[in-house]
């Protein structure tokens, strides 16, 4: 009885869907995708929330979580500056869109922008790694925040910036459910790209300065220009995320891009697994679902404790940090860990060990 998968070329070995099972899998979840605003509305009605919001917020956050991840799982450089990065990209589209440039400009822009800005910050990388890096990348939040909030000229300080909803050609983009494909393209997009990016030579690069960095040096591995590459690749990717976010919600200011955006990026590529790709789905995922999931019961007792929103909000931090920590002792691999090990479970059913 045959166990297991069995290739007769590397062509199918390197396949990213392997089996027709996979793939059929993966056309019946294309489908529910591309169908789901049709019936979204009801759905949210029968469950009590928003869920093409949601919907909505995942693929952009996803955009963001694959760029941080590329720099920290693949690269090996901590970043806690992503959420500062992601504000460049909003404001640069933002301030573009007020300007009259269109729709399908003004992404790529705030992309480009954002890994300008990303691959300065990344120049201490060549001599500083770990924590601090780490340290340098905060340098890099605080300094943008400031410049976000202070700048009013240009941002708008912290009375925010308005931006015209996401346009192309006579559509326009102003309802959740119009923009819920712009969201799905562009995760889609991303995460194809990221998936196909790991399996290439510089992607075998990234990985290598991650393990031995020193090795990778001698056998002729650039770690400078690696380096610097995988910050300007991630801060792309997150420009474009922030760049979506301003057109989705149309209203930014600099309380949107603070540290605790940063950390929950981190957070979420942590949870779902760094260095794979399904993980910053996963993670993604999680942390954007479970504060809806907590709020359920708190509506369910608000009858008897009026008051239990103020104490929710107030643990909402706590409550994610706890996990985290979990995730770190009984899971330091993440959801995608776990997800391949129930797959590669049932690969081998019924002589699994």
């Amino acid at each position: 009885m045959p166990c297991g998968l069995f290739f007769t070329s590397y062509e199918k070995d390197d396949a990213i869907f392997k089996t027709k099972w996979l793939k059929g899998w993966m056309t019946a979840f294309a489908v529910f995708l591309l169908t789901y605003p049709l019936y979204g509305q009801q759905v949210s009605d029968l469950i009590g929330f928003n869920t093409l919001n949601l919907f909505n917020l995942i693929f952009i956050y996803i955009i963001g979580a694959h760029g941080l991840n590329l720099l920290t799982g693949y690269t090996g450089q901590i970043s806690l500056g992503h959420g500062a990065f992601m504000g460049v990209g909003a404001y640069t589209a933002g301030i573009l869109a007020n300007m009259g440039v269109p729709f399908w400009l003004c992404l790529p822009a705030a992309g480009v922008m954002t890994a300008a800005i990303g691959m300065i910050f990344g120049i201490p990388s060549l001599r500083l790694k770990g924590l601090y890096l780490a340290i340098a990348t905060m340098a890099a939040q605080f300094i943008i925040d400031y410049a976000m909030r202070n700048w009013t000229s240009l941002t708008g300080g912290s009375s925010g910036l308005i931006v015209p909803a996401a346009q192309i050609g006579d559509f326009v983009f102003d309802s959740d459910a119009s923009f819920y494909y712009i969201g799905l393209l562009f995760a889609a997009g991303a995460t194809i790209y990221l998936k196909n990016l790991t399996r290439t030579r510089t992607g075998r690069a990234f990985i290598a300065v991650r393990d031995r960095y020193l090795a990778a040096e001698v056998i002729g591995v650039n770690l400078f220009k690696y380096r610097i590459l995988s910050f300007g690749i991630s801060s792309f990717m997150v420009g474009i995320a922030g760049g979506l976010w301003a057109f989705y919600i149309t209203i930014i200011s600099d309380e949107h891009f603070t540290m605790w955006l940063s950390v929950q990026y981190l957070a979420m590529c942590i949870v779902g697994g760094l260095g794979h790709v399904l993980g910053s789905i996963f993670g993604v995922v999680f942390m954007v679902v479970l504060p809806e999931l907590l709020r359920l019961p708190a509506e369910a007792l608000t009858d008897i404790y009026p008051n239990i929103f103020g104490i929710f909000a107030s643990l909402r931090e706590m409550i994610f940090g706890i996990i985290v920590i979990l995730f770190l002792i009984f899971e330091p691999d993440g959801l995608a860990a776990r997800w391949h090990t129930i797959r590669a479970y049932w690969k081998l059913w019924p002589f699994s060990y």
